[in-house]
């Protein structure tokens, strides 16, 4: 058995938890089967007491036997898999205590060769070697504290430890920036305090340079004023100098333009008295003549709609 669980890769001690769950399973189940064997008992007791019986008789007995051994079937696989699941309560709660996170693969439930080996387990009837008899002696496990039967790994305390440390070191951190928080609050206070006090006397003192800026720019303004309508009333003359300027230039453009135009057509005429544009001329002529010779071709084999 001990080679057998070690196997599973279970150390002694779970080995020790696994055989007592199994004990417990198997005197539950031993406790229904007891319960079964009576029921077949009872129907033999009150029943059989004569030598013939009709079909009716024996299938209503029958029918009656089944019904009882259904319910207590029945009633054993529940409270096994309510019992599973307290026990899976226990391990996950444990677990939870060290920030572990248990997974389970329903699965391997139905792995026929583990379960083969728990069965060839079964056979042995228990028969453990005296060093998990020992494991399993009441001095040893301390059934009241089931977090001190999970003995936590080290790196697992370690870690905790650490992260314990490193919590008291943000309280203590948290602290200190409270009494900073605390002491910049108190000392923004008392500058907002001197603030009001420094605004309220100097009021009049700003009050009053305020109005004298305000009369210098007046005078500024005024000033200015004075200074546009001098620039508008020059503007005005000049405006109407522009002016003049302007038509006697488009009289001179108009004047210019007439001129080109004569130069064009001068150009142009004595361009169509040189030989090139005679000779362009006559070769223009010509292919229009035989474009429309061949207008006139194709119009007789592909008329015109």
């Amino acid at each position: 058995m001990h080679n057998l669980f070690a196997d599973f890769g279970f150390n002694e001690h779970h080995q020790s938890e696994i055989i007592n769950y199994m004990r417990f399973a198997r005197s539950k189940r031993l406790l229904r089967l007891k319960a079964i064997d009576s029921c077949f008992e009872e129907l033999k007791d009150s029943r059989l007491v004569e030598d013939t019986y009709t079909v009716d008789e024996v299938r209503e007995m029958l029918d009656g036997l089944q019904m009882v051994v259904r319910g207590e079937v029945e009633m054993e696989l529940i409270n096994t898999a309510h019992t599973n699941v307290l026990l899976l309560r226990q391990l996950f709660s444990q677990a939870e205590k060290f920030y572990l996170r248990l997974q389970s693969d329903v699965s391997e439930l139905e792995n026929r060769e583990l379960l083969e080996q728990v069965a060839e387990f079964e056979k042995t009837d228990f028969k453990i070697t005296n060093k998990v008899c020992k494991t399993l002696s009441s001095s040893d496990i301390r059934r009241n504290s089931p977090l001190l039967r999970l003995p936590a790994p080290t790196f697992v305390v370690n870690e905790i430890a650490k992260l314990q440390e490193d919590n008291d070191k943000l309280k203590s951190r948290l602290r200190t920036l409270e009494s900073q928080a605390m002491s910049a609050l108190d000392e923004k206070a008392k500058l907002e305090r001197t603030l009001k006090d420094v605004q309220r006397t100097q009021g009049e003192q700003k009050l009053s340079a305020q109005t004298k800026e305000i009369n210098n720019l007046e005078d500024t303004v005024a000033a200015l004023t004075e200074d546009y309508e001098r620039s508008l009333s020059a503007n005005k003359a000049t405006q109407k100098e522009l002016k003049e300027s302007l038509i006697t230039a488009k009289h001179e453009l108009l004047r210019v333009q007439e001129q080109l135009a004569l130069a064009e057509k001068e150009l142009e005429k004595k361009f169509q008295q040189t030989a090139a544009y005679r000779n362009m001329k006559e070769i223009l002529t010509k292919k229009n003549e035989q474009i429309k010779e061949i207008r006139k071709r194709l119009q007789k084999y592909e008329p015109d709609d």
